[in-house]
């Protein structure tokens, strides 16, 4: 195996209030969040993950949660400064903080810029009143478009907007509206994506009246090809950029390179180049317990060596969200699989008219790319 990009994933698991479609671990915030004893759990977490990361760089960081933004500047300069100590970085490494509206002070988002972070993705929804009520946001639709205002002001030139469509009651008017007012906004990054009622959410046991699949179709044909317009090009499945813009973070994930991962309930994937493997792991999820665990070393609640069986359908699952594709040496490259392992389900998808080859490159077709389940689907073994 060549060079493998090594990322950072942090999780910060706290919210003001768990939104009822949210699926992530994420726990409503104490009245006085331990900031320091879990930035200190973070970097001892981190110090533990050294020995299966010896040697290399991070290319990118991302703080996910949970609303990071609830911590104040000053612990996220400190976690920062921690990281720094103990792994090189990158020239020009890519350092996201995830925010919602409802957290945003210029002032203190001044001070996570002047830490470190050069990238904010914010947690939008939606720009409608009634629709970001029904969603449980805490942030109001004035707070949803001064944050583009506030993020530029505190020195951020370089922000993602995230945004869903298919809400409780939308019509193909309100989605597009939202979506043009994300637009309007002129941020160098889009996530715009359709929401989906995922198990052990409120939402799951109490549905909502949702707009039928075919509305849901119209509005994502009408509102891919509203973006198509605009100045930003869809490199991934729902992301969206401006050139230069991508997010070198997630697309690392899809390129399937490693990601070491720290904070509760965060999951990592790290090569074994000497041993030719590939382990998933994953931390303690509930937050008490995952300061306790990465106190003493550890964090880690289970691990897997990801089978060769299993690595030809995972690397797929990735690459194939990238929409204009992946070179074939990269399935070597990143999982030290001959290529011979693809050629069943690439027959199959090529014969069907789903993904093309041209110059050593796979991309899926229009028709692949409408049908990237099922393109996918020819990828896992019996």
């Amino acid at each position: 195996m060549t060079h493998i990009p090594l990322s950072l994933y942090i999780h910060i698991p706290w919210c003001i209030r768990k939104c009822p479609y949210c699926d992530f671990n994420s726990h409503t915030a104490p009245s006085g969040l331990p900031e320091k004893q879990y930035v200190q759990a973070l970097l001892t977490n981190l110090a533990n993950e050294l020995p299966h990361i010896w040697g290399r760089k991070l290319e990118s960081i991302f703080i996910g949660g949970g609303t990071p933004s609830l911590f104040s500047a000053e612990s996220i300069d400190e976690l920062l400064c921690g990281i720094r100590a103990l792994l090189p970085f990158r020239p020009n490494i890519e350092v996201t903080l995830e925010a919602n509206p409802g957290t945003f002070e210029q002032e203190k988002f001044k001070g996570f810029r002047e830490a470190g972070i050069n990238r904010l993705s914010v947690g939008i929804q939606s720009f409608n009143a009634e629709h970001l009520q029904v969603l449980g946001r805490v942030h109001n639709n004035t707070e949803a478009l001064r944050a583009a205002d506030i993020a530029r002001s505190a020195g951020f030139d370089n922000f993602n907007l995230d945004l869903m469509f298919g809400l409780p009651k939308q019509t193909q008017e309100q989605a597009l509206q939202d979506l043009q007012q994300a637009i309007d906004l002129n941020p160098t990054h889009l996530s715009w994506y359709q929401l989906t009622l995922e198990p052990n959410t409120l939402f799951y046991k109490q549905p909502p009246p949702m707009p039928d699949d075919d509305l849901v179709a119209e509005m994502q044909f009408a509102g891919q090809h509203l973006i198509n317009l605009s100045c930003y090009t869809q490199y991934e499945v729902s992301a969206y950029a401006r050139p230069g813009f991508e997010c070198r973070h997630n697309r690392n994930y899809w390129e399937f390179g490693d990601y070491v991962a720290i904070g509760a309930g965060a999951h990592g994937k790290i090569t074994n180049p000497a041993q030719g493997s590939i382990t998933r792991y994953h931390n303690h999820r509930q937050p008490a317990e995952y300061m306790q665990q990465a106190s003493i070393g550890a964090a880690r609640s289970g691990e897997q060596i990801i089978t060769p069986a299993d690595l030809s359908f995972e690397f797929m699952l990735n690459a194939l969200r990238l929409r204009d594709g992946f070179p074939m040496t990269l399935l070597t490259e990143r999982t030290g699989l001959a290529f011979h392992h693809l050629k069943a389900g690439l027959d199959q998808a090529l014969q069907r008219g789903l993904l093309d080859v041209e110059e050593g490159h796979i991309r899926p077709t229009a028709i692949g790319w409408q049908f990237l389940n099922e393109v996918i689907q020819l990828f896992l073994e019996d």
